[in-house]
């Protein structure tokens, strides 16, 4: 089936919405209708990214799948669509991610069902905008749409603090956002565009550039979300059903990653360069701090969700560990191999964080209790799933031979050509990972059971199994074979550094 012709990054966006929409006509009534509706609509838009992927051109680093129509023609503002290397792994981890969501909502969401699948449909079509959306403008309305799924499926799915949570979530978001637009509209004033392609392009003074980078940071840095503007998010992956942990830790943080490489690096090369050295100190910060608070949790969701702030931190470090060795050897030696780790890191810890938390459901759906303390000997009751919680416990601590080994690999081996002690923090994570990762897994899966009740689990089921064994499939192929995602990235990567590493002052 040739692309060519059909403007496939717009179904991408708007066949889940559509079907989102239309789960919601069916209503509650016809429930099983409205599960096999929502699956059909998931996997065909899963369909469509293995074909956009097979179809991607890994030897060009521009966008392809171009479309292009007129939205607001007086101010230029375009529906303008495109993918390159970087966007699309991340396309293909949202619609994959979205099958497992709506596999894993089957038995275990019994109210509103329809309004359930409407809303992670609809947040899917968003996510997929905003990887895909080459006009700012339209960037920027897909970016803020994503809140108010996100916001519901917390607020009415959520648990006894979902309010708090979901206010907290929506301020927090938003507040980074409103710069970000504040950015955008001063980069309009001095190019006449909202095509980000353009905006890359331009040339900015250095204190323009500096004010353009810290108004993205705090849009994206909020998103990701790096120390110390990251306290939204254990609150909202406590309080959110599995489904919300799930697309929130696998894809919604990836989000801010992306938008570091889309605009904050691009179009404010100097800049970025300027704040580096802050933003590695920022990102070891995260790896290592955050890595002993997660140390001291007893919530096994709220342990989940400080790691994943920890490994988002070898993200960061590796967008910004380029500018350190341009700044010390003049040179792009390592460069590429620190982006493309990170890039590794964000795909990986989407497979790894939602296998995490969908086992954390599986244990809240028979014991109703997320607490570390209540568990213990859940082998006896449950070997299977015992064996593929082991897997994903080995690969959050970074084992190799699953995708978590690679990416953090990378950023730590490109690390050590700036500097040795940055390497070396940055590898402390591979202790502190096995730690409090390892250690839940004892506490939880090993010993002696807490309650009675341990001992009467039922193991995973036919559904839960197929889900999981789906997770560990992908994070073996990628920690034996990365091959496949390095080949996408790899040409529009290279093209990026040698972006960043020219100036743009004038």
């Amino acid at each position: 089936m040739n692309l060519d012709n059909l403007p496939i990054l717009s179904i991408l966006i708007w066949l889940p919405i559509l079907g989102g929409v239309w789960s919601l006509i069916i209503g509650d009534q016809e429930e099983r209708v409205v599960k096999r509706f929502s699956f059909l609509i998931s996997f065909v838009t899963f369909l469509l990214s293995v074909l956009l992927y097979y179809q991607f051109d890994n030897s060009f680093s521009g966008m392809q799948f171009i479309e292009e129509l007129y939205w607001i023609e007086s101010f230029s503002i375009k529906y303008h669509l495109g993918v390159d290397g970087i966007a699309l792994p991340l396309i293909m981890l949202t619609t994959f991610t979205t099958i497992l969501v709506v596999m894993a909502a089957w038995e275990v969401i019994d109210k509103n069902i329809s309004y359930y699948m409407c809303a992670f449909l609809i947040l899917t079509g968003l996510m997929n905008g905003v990887f895909v959306a080459l006009d700012s403008i339209l960037f920027y309305v897909f970016w803020e749409s994503m809140l108010i799924p996100m916001f519901l499926i917390i607020g009415i799915w959520g648990g006894p603090n979902r309010v708090y949570a979901t206010i907290k979530f929506f301020l927090y978001t938003f507040f980074g956002s409103v710069f970000m637009l504040v950015a955008l509209l001063y980069l309009y004033s001095i190019t006449d565009s909202f095509n980000i392609q353009v905006l890359q392009e331009a040339s900015i003074g250095l204190t323009a550039q500096k004010l353009i980078f810290i108004a993205f940071f705090l849009a994206f840095a909020v998103k990701i979300p790096m120390w110390p503007v990251h306290t939204w998010l254990p609150d909202a992956h406590v309080e959110a059903p599995t489904g919300g942990s799930v697309v929130l830790a696998a894809i919604m943080l990836k989000m801010g990653g992306y938008g570091f490489l889309r605009f904050s690096l691009p179009i404010a090369p100097d800049a970025s360069l300027f704040f580096a050295d802050a933003m590695i100190v920022l990102s070891l910060i995260a790896i290592v701090y955050i890595g002993f608070v997660a140390l001291v949790q007893e919530d096994m969701k709220k342990l989940i969700a400080y790691s994943s702030i920890s490994h988002m931190g070898f993200v960061t470090l590796g967008f910004f560990i380029p500018f350190g060795i341009f700044a010390a050897t003049n040179s792009n030696a390592g460069a590429v191999m620190g982006m493309e780790g990170a890039m590794m890191q964000m795909i990986s810890h989407g497979f790894i964080s939602a296998a995490m938390f969908l086992c954390v459901g599986v244990m809240y759906d028979r014991l109703h209790s997320r607490m570390i303390k209540d568990y213990g000997g859940v082998v006896n009751s449950m070997p299977y799933f015992a064996a593929f919680m082991m897997l994903f416990a080995m690969a959050n601590s970074g084992l190799p031979g699953t995708s978590g080994f690679v990416g953090e690999f990378l950023v730590i081996l490109s690390s050590f050509k700036l500097s040795f002690w940055i390497a070396f923090t940055a590898a402390l994570t591979l202790i502190l990972g096995a730690a409090y990762t390892l250690w839940m897994y004892k506490r939880v899966v090993f010993g002696e059971a807490i309650r009675e009740e341990v001992l009467e689990l039922k193991d995973i089921n036919a559904r839960e199994t197929f889900i999981l064994f789906l997770l560990a499939s992908v994070v073996l192929l990628f920690g034996i074979w990365p091959a496949p995602l390095f080949d996408v990235m790899h040409v529009s990567i290279e093209q990026l550094i040698q972006h960043i590493s020219q100036t743009k002052i004038l």
